[in-house]
């Protein structure tokens, strides 16, 4: 939709979008200067104006150094930020930067900055400007690379960091309406050329936004799939704790390792099991979440074990998976060891044992 044809938004609407941060005492709006941003400043400066009550509004401008125009970008967003009656801040990316990897490695450093700069303003929420657009883009972009159910999602209004919360009150607005409304009020802001450049991978998969709308793949479309997905992933979810509870409950294995009987375990749905894996391995281990595709692969493996003459013993994300006809155990692996060296395999043949998941983290 072209921003003329679009309708700004007004102040009830705007209202009801920042709800969540009616009783906060400080919250921090992440501002670049781009149109998605300074609406975003624009709607929060309004909405706290017309009220008695409520937060102190920190906008904060990360400055990446990236692009030799930035800094007057930056002072740009001070000056309306003043005009608004809301406090400004600058926060810099300093030293040097990466060759490859040079967008994950901004955003990364963005978030940084913006979680130093809450804290500073004893802040709790930090409100960033993501829209419709961006999250059909996102789920795009994770579909490209292969991702599984909980990636293509997208992104949450909220999400815990660190010691903030991220809130994303725009999710559900085109950039068309936000553009739109800055032009009602003739406000005016900036466009980052890397939004252009096709040397990334957003940029090119927003460059086929407008072929893909006309298939009927818009962002509507994409933002439905999303929510859907996440009604699922969310049944997926209580399921996997109906079956944690029960596979791996109090018994014979101390703190550390679990033990499920495998007959019980192979006679899963597959996401089930693998989701129940990924689950011990990320709590037991000592190296955080497995990635999808090595999880998929070990899955086939304990599902080929079953038979007595196929044993199993991996090390994965920092955990053992020991199985066999009998059993299913996940403990921490031990310390590497020299190549000489050898760790004798734990039996698991005999009585099948099921025990507590103790290893959580």
């Amino acid at each position: 939709m072209p921003a003329a044809e679009a309708a700004p938004i007004s102040a009830g609407e705007a209202a009801k979008l920042l709800a969540d941060i009616e009783r906060a005492e400080s919250v921090v709006l992440a501002v670049s200067g781009g149109p998605d941003s300074t609406a975003l400043l624009f709607l929060a400066a309004r909405w706290r104006a017309a009220r008695r009550r409520g937060p102190r509004l920190v906008a904060v401008t990360v400055d990446h150094g990236l692009r030799p125009g930035s800094a007057r970008e930056a002072a740009l967003v001070k000056r309306l930020a003043v005009r608004l009656r809301v406090k400004h801040t600058t926060m810099r990316w300093t030293g040097r930067k990466p060759a490859t990897g040079l967008q994950e490695a901004a955003r990364a450093a963005r978030y940084r900055l913006l979680l130093a700069a809450a804290r500073r303003e004893h802040a709790r929420h930090i409100l960033t400007a993501h829209t419709l657009d961006d999250q059909a883009e996102t789920v795009l972009f994770r579909l490209a690379r292969g991702s599984g159910l909980k990636g293509l999602l997208g992104m949450a209004r909220t999400s815990p960091r660190d010691h903030a919360s991220l809130i994303r009150p725009l999710l559900d607005i085109p950039k068309a309406r936000l553009i739109a409304t800055l032009m009602a009020a003739k406000v005016p802001f900036v466009e980052d050329p890397a939004n252009q450049d096709p040397r990334f991978a957003r940029t090119r998969l927003r460059q086929l936004a407008s072929a893909l709308a006309r298939e009927g793949l818009d962002a509507n479309r994409l933002a439905a799939l999303a929510r859907r997905l996440g009604r699922a992933e969310a049944a997926l979810a209580a399921a996997t704790e109906e079956v944690l509870a029960h596979l791996c409950r109090k018994g014979s294995t101390g703190p550390g390792e679990a033990v499920m009987d495998a007959r019980e375990f192979r006679e899963l749905p597959a996401e089930i099991g693998l989701r129940v894996l990924g689950r011990m391995i990320g709590g037991i281990g000592r190296e955080g979440p497995v990635e999808l595709g090595k999880l998929e692969r070990l899955l086939e493996a304990v599902l080929r074990s079953g038979s007595k003459r196929s044993r199993l013993r991996r090390t994965l994300a920092g955990a053992l998976i020991t199985a066999d006809d009998a059993a299913i155990m996940v403990q921490a692996a031990p310390p590497r060891r020299k190549p000489a060296e050898t760790a004798k395999p734990r039996r698991l043949r005999g009585k099948a044992v099921k025990a507590s998941f103790t290893g959580t983290r």
